[in-house]
């Protein structure tokens, strides 16, 4: 299976190339000033369809005009310091800040002074999956209330976010390759930054919710995940098979199975990818690659939750 993540690597000292790549690179309508001469830009960059994580440094004291860019840009400072104004409004970042860098459909000028920064940028469509209401009460476009943390600490968890992400999955060949990892690692960036900035997601339990939270809406929300396990699927997809809440499904899982949605879609993926360890040929077959193919990541992971349900570990079982 050809990998959906593709790595790219820039670098130049012209001012032109530069901006024509940084604009196509981030679908984005800019203007760059160098504010000097010699100027050098290195860019890494690794793709994985609705996610991408880069490393950007730069030696200019750079300043940029945005119109409009597309998807959310997370952004970590290494060593760069960053000033961001915005509707006369301006915020200053140092080493080890995480902020949002933009706010989707909002203009805003960076002066970036040299130095070295984290890009992690996010398709709008993952953010409103992991937000998404009932159909009858969608909320509008989700809004980012402020440019940093709700709390200091969360900067922390944003990194070890980012870092697996980065080490479990994208620099697993095996584990790369598969769309169940790409996408739940992508709802993973989604929903880390909607509980570390602030926003306007819809996240209030009613009392629709509540009613809906049903034994009935736990058997349509067990049987998607049944015929579909097989899918890029997540806890909106669930909800909407259900016909319900994203609250309501997670409510009905809590309060009849006491777990949650995604919980029990690894089990249902846990078993499959039991049933071929049992089945699979040890010559051909390899733990990581059939965990891989159900969507588990990290090898240390799923040994531990199969050795915990089946007694085992799954290299016992791939060789008995």
């Amino acid at each position: 299976m050809t990998s959906p993540v593709q790595a790219r690597a820039f670098e130049s000292h012209d001012p032109a190339a530069i901006h024509r790549f940084l604009a196509s690179t981030y679908t984005a309508d800019l203007r760059i000033h160098a504010g000097e001469t010699g100027y050098h830009l290195v860019h890494q960059r690794v793709d994985a369809g609705p996610f991408a994580l880069a490393t950007t440094g730069q030696s200019a004291h750079l300043d940029i005009e945005v119109g409009d860019i597309d998807g959310l840009i997370i952004c970590r400072t290494r060593s760069a310091l960053i000033s961001r104004t915005s509707q006369g409004e301006t915020h200053r970042f140092g080493p080890g800040d995480v902020f949002l860098t933009n706010r989707p459909g909002e203009p805003f000028n960076l002066r970036w002074e040299p130095g070295e920064v984290e890009l992690c940028v996010l398709d709008l469509g993952v953010l409103r999956q992991v937000a998404t209401a009932a159909p009858a009460r969608r909320p509008g476009p989700i809004r980012f209330t402020d440019l940093g943390p709700v709390d200091a600490t969360l900067t922390r968890q944003w990194r070890r976010t980012t870092r697996y992400v980065n080490d479990v999955v994208l620099n697993s060949p095996t584990a790369s390759a598969q769309p169940l990892v790409i996408g739940s690692a992508a709802r993973m960036l989604a929903a880390a930054a909607l509980a570390i900035f602030p926003n306007t997601a819809f996240t209030d339990e009613t009392a629709r919710d509540r009613h809906d939270a049903s034994t009935a809406t736990l058997r349509r929300a067990i049987a998607f995940m049944e015929e579909n396990a097989d899918r890029n699927i997540g806890a909106a997809d669930i909800a909407n098979a259900a016909a319900v809440s994203l609250r309501a499904v997670q409510l009905a899982f809590r309060r009849h199975l006491g777990t949650t949605p995604m919980a029990y879609l690894r089990r249902v993926r846990l078993d499959r990818a039991h049933h071929d360890l049992v089945r699979a040929d040890p010559r051909r077959e390899t733990v990581s690659a059939i965990a891989s193919r159900w969507g588990f990541a990290s090898h240390s992971r799923f040994t531990a939750w199969y050795h915990a349900s089946y007694g085992v570990p799954p290299r016992e079982t791939l060789h008995a």
